[in-house]
């Protein structure tokens, strides 16, 4: 606040109005970093569909203004996977499950994105689980 970032201010008030939300949510149980995690990634996701609809709409200066908040959010997720480490994760859960066909893509993708929640693009995660089990993107 004092250093003046008035788009970082508000992108992290936004932020915080979800996390308290979450507190207030009847629940008994308290909120997990889990919850903190999902919270986080709900509202980078807004962002890039803003993104991109302000793209399409041909509305440079919202899609300026949500690309800045978005990488302002993505400073609080864990640190990105390269493209190797999320393939080298994703063969590692092949290996262990035996999976071996494109029938195989929902059991895969659903452990695959709980072990790399936050940690990697789902869209990157997708397309490695396609590869590596000879799918192509249209297949499913």
């Amino acid at each position: 606040m004092k250093s003046g970032q008035k788009l970082r201010l508000e992108t992290l008030r936004t932020l915080r109005a979800h996390l308290i939300e979450l507190t207030k949510r009847g629940s008994e149980k308290p909120v997990s970093s889990e919850d903190e995690l999902s919270a986080v990634m709900t509202a980078i996701k807004k962002r890039k569909e803003a993104i991109d609809l302000y793209q399409q709409a041909g509305r440079k200066e919202l899609v300026d203004r949500e690309k800045q908040e978005l990488a302002i959010l993505q400073e609080y997720l864990p640190r990105q996977l390269s493209r190797e480490e999320v393939r080298e994760v994703i063969n590692n859960i092949i290996r262990t499950t035996e999976a071996s066909s494109p029938d195989d893509f929902g059991r895969i993708m659903g452990i695959a994105m709980k072990e790399l929640r936050g940690k990697a693009d789902g869209k990157i995660v997708r397309e490695i689980v396609r590869q590596n089990l000879g799918q192509t993107a249209n297949d499913h």
